[in-house]
């Protein structure tokens, strides 16, 4: 996985950012979710698979 194939997709910031200018953006294509820093954005982002990115979401695993 690459970011660029995150080139030309929709960036879209957060809803739990509020309005203190501290907000990520994210852009989801068929196979790559990218994250990064709404205030930077041609700084660094973090590019996940859809199968990670949907367990990041999930949350903690439980454990014993």
């Amino acid at each position: 996985m690459t970011t660029s194939e995150l080139s030309g997709a929709t960036w879209r910031t957060s809803t739990r950012s509020g309005s203190n200018a501290n907000c990520v953006e994210v852009a989801m294509t068929a196979a790559t979710v990218g994250v990064r820093d709404s205030k930077d954005p041609a700084g660094p982002m973090l590019a996940f698979d859809r199968r990670a990115w949907a367990a990041f979401v999930a949350g903690p695993l439980s454990r014993p």
